[in-house]
């Protein structure tokens, strides 16, 4: 028995579903999971021995790589130290400062432990602070398992959400209106009708949890100019694009300043830390100075802020985020090449580190278009791409993360292995 099957099997008798979380669990693509042994650079090895090209790097935290020896040093120092005060420390504010520095619509920011608690608080905030009650998302978007955030995809003007998880009394989403994605007259019409009632806007930048899929210039800019006519916060959530699309982040790339901005994974650098942060005026609003509850044993722990820093200092070596973004580019455009000699309609995207895989004729602007694709066909391409040894993300409706420790090499193997797969299937 493969040993990878011999653990998912033994985890299921203790965890619900063998994993702690869902998509590690195979159950849109079907078959084993791969447990993994080690990961070093751009590659990992399963319990099986197998080693893989991995294209989810922790589902974008390993920006760096896997195991970078200048992250994993800075991590063994600090830890002989001890891993958690539950007071402050001055690696704290030196993380503090950085991201200060690097994000001009951040003057202040307050570290969490996930990218959910960040989502969670910078959504508390905007309502304490605009005494409002109601809060707007958009389909396809996903924003961490919060209660008020878990609701399903709304159909039409003004249609609020219903909960999309058992256990969430529709009580708590009530308030959460959910508008399409790029659909600026829509977003209009909402703001003319209740826009003086949205305490806030949160929106997935460039969206990665629908696949990849970018917003367009009047989009965006029509979100901003709406959000400060009415004294609505706009909460850009840059859990996932937030330093892997650009050194400024998606709102340095859109010219957007967001009011409340939410950070998470490469932030981190493969460690527990998320962050959230804005304009001084809103953040004074939280506790201890104002009267927005937050707080959190493990925030700003030593050992993940120290792997947090050294992974935001070395994205910032020059030439980083051009590289980075040329290998995206050109693994998409092989991908998509490769797919066109083999007959298969599939076409990609890519933006800095981040890259969408989609079995359709077009690239897609909006959930609906992304969930009309060939879902059977993407699922034969992702075991046919791990049998070639490449691990994609075990769904169709996930971005693909790219490391700077994908060499220009490896990236051609991979394309190589795409024509494989896709001659196969």
């Amino acid at each position: 028995m493969s040993r990878n099957l011999e653990l998912f099997e033994r985890g299921k008798k203790t965890i619900p579903g063998g994993v702690n979380s869902p998509v590690r669990a195979f159950g849109s693509v079907g078959g084993t999971p791969r447990f993994v042994k080690k990961a070093l650079g751009a590659h990992f090895w399963d319990a099986d021995d197998k080693q893989y090209i991995d294209y989810i790097g922790s589902w974008g935290p390993a920006i760096v790589g896997h195991a970078h020896p200048t992250v994993i040093k800075a991590v063994q120092d600090v830890a002989v130290d001890g891993l958690s005060f539950g007071a402050p420390t001055e690696a704290e504010i030196e993380i503090a400062e950085e991201i200060c520095k690097l994000l001009p619509s951040v003057e202040q920011v307050r570290l969490v432990s996930s990218g959910t608690e960040a989502t969670m608080s910078a959504i508390r905030l905007a309502r304490g602070f605009t005494g409002r009650d109601a809060i707007v998302k958009f389909e396809g978007c996903y924003h961490g398992h919060s209660d008020s955030l878990l609701v399903k995809a709304g159909s039409g003007l003004l249609t609020f959400g219903n909960p999309s998880s058992g256990g969430v009394p529709a009580d708590f989403t009530k308030h959460t209106l959910v508008l399409e994605y790029n659909n600026v007259e829509q977003l209009e019409r909402t703001f003319k009708e209740i826009g003086d009632q949205i305490a806030c806007v949160i929106l997935e930048p460039i969206a990665g949890n629908m696949n990849l899929i970018k917003p367009s210039a009047e989009f965006v800019q029509t979100l901003r100019a709406l959000t400060e006519k009415h004294g609505t916060v706009l909460i850009y959530d840059e859990v996932m694009t937030g330093f892997r699309v650009d050194l400024g982040c998606a709102q340095a790339l859109h010219g957007v300043k967001p009011d409340l901005t939410t950070l998470g994974k490469v932030i981190g650098g493969g460690m527990p830390l998320a962050a959230f942060g804005g304009r001084a005026d809103i953040m004074g609003c939280i506790s201890p100075l104002g009267n927005v509850y937050q707080a959190g044993t493990l925030s700003g722990n030593p050992v993940a802020v120290a792997a947090g820093l050294t992974t935001l200092k070395l994205i910032q070596e020059p030439g980083f985020h051009a590289t980075l973004s040329r290998r995206t580019a050109r693994l998409a455009q092989g991908l998509a090449e490769a797919a066109k000699e083999a007959g298969v309609s599939m076409v990609t995207d890519s933006v800095g580190g981040m890259f969408g895989i989609y079995f359709c004729d077009a690239v897609p602007t909006s959930y609906a278009q992304v969930t009309a694709s060939d879902r059977e066909r993407f699922n034969r391409f992702f075991h046919a791409m791990l049998d070639e040894g490449v691990y994609l993300a075990p769904s169709a409706y996930e971005a693909g993360f790219v490391s700077i420790a994908h060499t220009d090499e490896i990236i051609e193997q991979t394309i190589a292995a795409a024509r494989r797969a896709l001659a196969r299937i």
